[in-house]
């Protein structure tokens, strides 16, 4: 599956809006992937997860155990893509700010990919990642729908993308003066 594919599917769920946005990590865009959107279809859900199912088995890691979704946003695309992988998918979630496996256990050493829905600075993974490596487990990489850096984001370790779409991002004190005139909304879900 290609980018534009990718995107196709975004577009046919009305899933790319235009405004200013707050995003997850802070940074402030005229575009935001609205993936919720995505999600409410389990055809179109299952069509993309599918295809990253297949780009983690293309990268060559080897056996994977878990599949593990940051929580909120990548709950989702981590049950479907591990479902098509034949493997159980878990998540983490924030416990006083902090990612850790609550629901779960998993033995030491469990090969493990991170698969989150958007990736903008790769924070979420980041984070991620070392709540995983704090109870022993290897993870082997992380894959995407959209890599919304084009490759740019440091996630900790290799990154699997469906797509690559670079949308630009700003600091809020580093914004153009025809995305300043916007009034921004936060509709990402790090607080949750």
């Amino acid at each position: 599956m290609k980018t534009e594919d990718v995107l196709d599917i975004f577009r046919s769920c009305g899933a790319i809006l235009e405004g200013h946005f707050i995003l997850t990590s802070g940074r402030r865009s005229p575009v935001f992937l609205q993936k919720a959107r995505v999600f409410m279809h389990a055809d179109k859900t299952e069509i993309l997860c599918k295809a990253l199912a297949q780009a983690i088995r293309d990268a060559g890691l080897g056996r994977v155990d878990y599949v593990v979704g940051p929580a909120v946003g990548g709950i989702i695309p981590a049950y479907e893509t591990a479902r098509h992988l034949g493997v159980p998918a878990i998540w983490v979630e924030r416990e006083n700010g902090v990612f850790k496996l609550r629901r779960f256990e998993i033995e030491q050493g469990a090969r493990v990919v991170i698969v989150e829905d958007i990736v903008t600075t790769g924070l979420s993974i980041r984070e991620t990642v070392d709540s995983l490596r704090a109870i022993g487990a290897e993870v082997l990489a992380a894959a995407c729908l959209v890599d919304r850096s084009a490759g740019k984001a440091d996630v900790g370790v290799p990154l699997v993308a469906l797509a690559r779409y670079e949308v630009p991002s700003y600091e809020p004190d580093k914004l153009p003066p025809e995305l300043a005139a916007i009034p921004p909304v936060k509709p990402g879900s790090r607080n949750l």
